[in-house]
C-alpha cells in the first residue's frame, strides 16, 4: 500500500505532575505504530508541572537515551494546576498547526496502547473528539482496581451532568482525550479552571458548539498512582459549571468561558411562544403600517409581511431579510434618527428589546411624541425586568455579570423595572394602555420539551403572584399624548369653526 503523501499531524500531549515512577514507562509504551503510522506522523510533548521531583529528568533522560528527536519536554516554573498544564498544551497544539492532539496522562493510569484507536476516528472525519471511557464496561473497570468510591461517584456525576447538559455520555471524567484542533480553536478553553473540573469546563464547550463525540472503551489499571483531586470540591466544581453553563444561556449569569456567540448571532427569533416578538404580533391589527425600531435582522418585518402588514424597518445594519420584507428600509443610529425621513401615517411603533440599549431613551422617546402624537400610533416596548428575582439572588451574593444576551445584556446602557419604565413612559407624556410580565425564555434553553413547557407554566404563575419579580421582561402598551404645539393648534382651529357658527347663526349655547 502506497502511503500518503500528505500525513496529519499528530501530537501526543503527556501532562506530568510528580510522576518519576510512570514517565519513562508511559513513553517507552507508546506504540511503534504510532512513530511509523502511514496516515499521520507523530510528535510528542510533555510538561512537567513543577513537580518538585525528578519527572522532567526523567522524561529528559528517556529522550537522550532514546534519541527520539520526535519528543520535547518542557517544564513549568511555577505549578499552573491540571488545567492550567492542559491549556498550556493545547495551546502548543494550535501554534505548531497539529491536526490533532492525545491527552495522556504521565502517570500511566490510561493505556498508550490504544493511542492509534484515539487517533483514526478524528482523521477519518468519524468524530471531533475521542474520549477513551472506562464506563462503557463498568464492570471491567471494578477489575481494573478501580477504588469503589470513585466507581461509584463517576457514575453519579456523570449521570447529573447528562440530564442538566440533554446528553448521553458513559463517562465525563476520563483523562484519555483526542481533540481536533481546529475544534479547540473555536472554543475559549484559555478561560477554563486550572484546577481538575477542566475537563468538564472543555466537555461542555464542545458539546454547546455541537462538535461530536466518540466514547470507546478502554482497560482500567489502577496501580501505586496518588489521586490529588479532592473528590468533593471536584464534584462540586463540575456540577456548578455544568448549571451556569446552562444559566448562562437564558442571561441569568455571565462567564466567558462558555461564551461562543459572535456579533449579530445572540438575536434569535422568539415567534410561537410567550415572548416579546409574540405579544407584539399579538397586538398588532391587519393592514396596518408599523415602524420597527432597531429591527435588525428582520425577524419581525418578515413575519409581518406574511400577515400583510407593511413595516418600516429601522438600524445601523441592514439585513437582506429586512430589505424584501420592508416597504421603506433606514439605515440609522436611533439614538440620532432623524424621524422627519419617515413620511408614511404608521399605526404602531414597535421598540423590542431595544430601549435599554439606547444611549438616552428619553430623548428617542420625546422625539416619538413630538413627531406622532398627531398619528397617536400604538407605541410596543419591550424590555429585560432587571428586578427579576434571579438578578436580585445573584445581587445578594454581589453577581451583577452582563453577557452578550439576556437581562444583562452587554449592549444594554440603561436597565428598567416596571416602575421605572412606567415613570419614564408617564412623564414623558405616554398615555399606557396595557403592562404585562413576560415570561423567561426556556424554548431557547430546552427547546420545545416538557420541561420548558413546565417551567413556562411555573414562571406564568408567579408572575400572577408578583411580576414586579418574577417577570423576565417588561411589555408596555403606550400612546403618546397630544403635544402643546398640537393642543395649540387644535384649540385654534376649533374656536376659528365655532366663530363660523356663530357667525352663521347656526351655534348652539351649550347652557340652553
Amino acid at each position: 500500500m502506497n502511503e500518503p503523501t500528505d500525513k496529519k499531524r499528530v501530537l501526543i500531549f503527556i501532562v506530568s505532575y510528580k510522576a518519576e515512577k510512570f514517565i519513562r514507562s508511559v513513553l517507552a509504551r507508546i506504540p511503534e505504530n504510532i512513530w511509523t503510522n502511514p496516515y499521520f506522523e507523530t510528535e510528542v510533548l510533555v510538561i512537567d508541572d513543577e513537580s518538585g521531583d525528578n519527572t522532567f529528568q526523567f522524561a529528559q533522560e528517556y529522550v537522550n537515551s532514546t534519541g527520539n528527536p520526535h519528543i520535547t519536554v518542557l517544564h513549568n516554573p511555577k505549578n499552573q494546576g491540571y488545567g492550567g498544564n492542559q491549556k498550556i498544551g493545547y495551546n502548543y497544539a494550535i501554534k505548531m498547526n497539529f491536526d490533532v492532539v492525545v491527552l495522556l496522562h504521565g502517570d500511566g493510569q490510561y493505556p498508550p496502547e490504544y493511542l492509534e484507536q484515539m487517533i483514526l476516528p478524528i482523521l477519518k472525519g468519524e468524530s471531533d473528539v475521542t474520549f477513551g471511557s472506562r464506563m462503557i464496561n463498568k464492570i471491567a473497570a471494578l477489575h481494573g482496581r478501580m477504588p469503589f468510591y470513585k466507581w461509584v461517584g463517576n457514575q453519579v456525576l456523570t449521570f447529573l451532568q447528562n440530564h442538566i447538559l440533554g446528553v448521553h455520555l458513559a463517562e465525563f471524567h476520563t483523562g484519555f482525550r483526542a481533540f481536533r484542533v481546529d475544534a479547540l480553536r473555536s472554543i475559549p478553553f484559555g478561560y477554563n479552571s486550572n484546577y481538575f473540573d477542566f475537563d468538564t469546563d472543555i466537555v461542555i464547550q464542545l458539546l454547546d458548539t455541537h462538535n461530536r463525540i466518540l466514547e470507546i472503551p478502554i482497560p482500567v489499571f489502577y496501580g501505586d498512582e496518588v489521586s490529588r483531586v479532592n473528590g468533593f470540591k471536584y464534584g462540586y466544581l463540575i456540577l456548578k459549571s455544568s448549571i451556569l453553563s446552562r444559566l448562562i444561556r437564558w442571561g441569568i449569569f455571565y462567564n466567558p468561558k462558555f461564551d461562543y456567540l459572535t456579533e449579530n448571532t445572540q438575536y434569535e427569533s422568539k415567534l410561537g411562544y410567550e415572548s416579546s416578538h409574540q405579544f407584539a404580533i399579538d397586538h398588532v391589527a391587519l393592514d396596518s403600517i408599523v415602524l420597527d425600531l432597531g429591527g435588525s435582522p428582520g425577524i419581525m418585518a418578515a413575519e409581518m409581511s406574511r400577515k400583510k402588514i407593511r413595516t418600516i424597518s429601522v438600524d445601523k445594519n441592514i439585513t437582506s431579510v429586512m430589505k424584501e420584507n420592508s416597504i421603506q428600509v433606514i439605515q440609522a443610529d436611533i439614538d440620532f434618527l432623524e424621524f422627519e425621513k419617515i413620511q408614511e401615517d404608521v399605526d404602531y411603533i414597535l421598540m423590542l428589546d431595544i430601549i435599554g440599549q439606547l444611549r438616552e431613551p428619553e430623548v428617542v422617546l420625546r422625539k416619538l411624541r413630538q413627531h406622532f402624537s398627531r398619528q397617536a400610533p400604538q407605541l410596543i416596548i419591550t424590555t429585560a425586568n432587571i428586578g427579576f428575582f434571579p438578578i436580585r439572588v445573584a445581587l445578594l451574593f454581589g453577581q451583577f455579570n452582563y453577557g452578550k444576551r439576556g437581562i444583562l445584556d452587554m449592549h444594554n446602557s440603561r436597565l428598567f423595572t416596571f416602575y421605572s419604565l412606567r415613570r419614564a413612559l408617564l412623564n414623558l407624556g405616554y398615555e399606557i394602555r396595557e403592562e404585562k410580565g413576560l415570561p423567561a425564555p426556556f424554548y431557547l434553553a430546552f427547546g420545545d420539551t416538557k420541561a420548558a413547557r413546565f417551567l413556562i407554566g411555573l414562571n406564568r404563575f408567579f408572575i400572577r403572584i408578583s411580576r414586579n419579580i418574577f417577570s423576565y421582561q417588561m411589555a408596555f402598551v403606550a400612546k403618546p399624548t397630544p403635544t402643546l404645539d398640537l393642543l395649540l393648534e387644535t384649540a385654534v382651529q376649533s374656536g376659528q369653526m365655532k366663530a363660523m357658527e356663530i357667525e352663521n347663526g347656526i351655534y348652539n349655547d351649550p347652557l340652553k
